[in-house]
């Protein structure tokens, strides 16, 4: 797949993205549960410094990357990994700009985060989980490979190997 977009890691000045990402009610709806009314994240220029400090610049340990456009380098999103000792598994995220949505960029961003995850830090295995509301996100992430692992307290579960994915592509 020929992908119009990149991963860039950011510098810290930046972050006015990440903020505007995290105050933005449509693209942190899903977010809601954890943080009503809206999904927005609390102090979100905090948040920003925090990234900075602890994920931005740690190899394989976590990454963390926006998905920038080629065309005109805007930032449409962003996409991360990291290791989850509690539960000994890489977990993953990705979210795209609520006015970038509905142009391939999930599909586009996702591919972008495992071929880095596999291919450049070498990471065993990725792991994700969202409400069964969110349609769109579990179809991107079926496409590319992961496979549903189980349902826990109504969240499902999908995962995908370092071999299963280096073997489709």
């Amino acid at each position: 797949m020929t992908s119009d977009l990149q991963l860039y890691i950011p510098r810290p000045e930046d972050g006015w993205f990440y903020v505007k990402m995290m105050s933005d009610p449509a693209t942190m709806a899903y977010n809601a549960p954890w943080f009503p009314p809206d999904g927005c994240i609390p102090d979100p220029e905090s948040g920003w410094r925090k990234l900075l400090e602890t994920w931005i610049g740690r190899g394989s340990e976590r990454f963390y990357a926006f998905l920038r456009r080629k065309s005109d380098g805007a930032f449409v999103g962003d996409v991360n990994d990291h290791y989850n000792p509690e539960r000994d598994r890489w977990d993953m995220g990705i979210v795209i700009f609520a006015p970038e949505r509905g142009k391939g960029y999930g599909r586009q961003g996702l591919s972008l985060l495992l071929e880095h995850a596999f291919r450049v830090d070498g990471i065993p295995r990725l792991h994700n989980d969202f409400e069964p509301t969110r349609k769109a996100a579990y179809r991107i992430h079926r496409a590319a490979g992961f496979r549903e692992t189980g349902i826990v307290d109504g969240i499902i579960q999908l995962e995908i190997t370092r071999e299963e994915y280096l073997g489709s592509t």
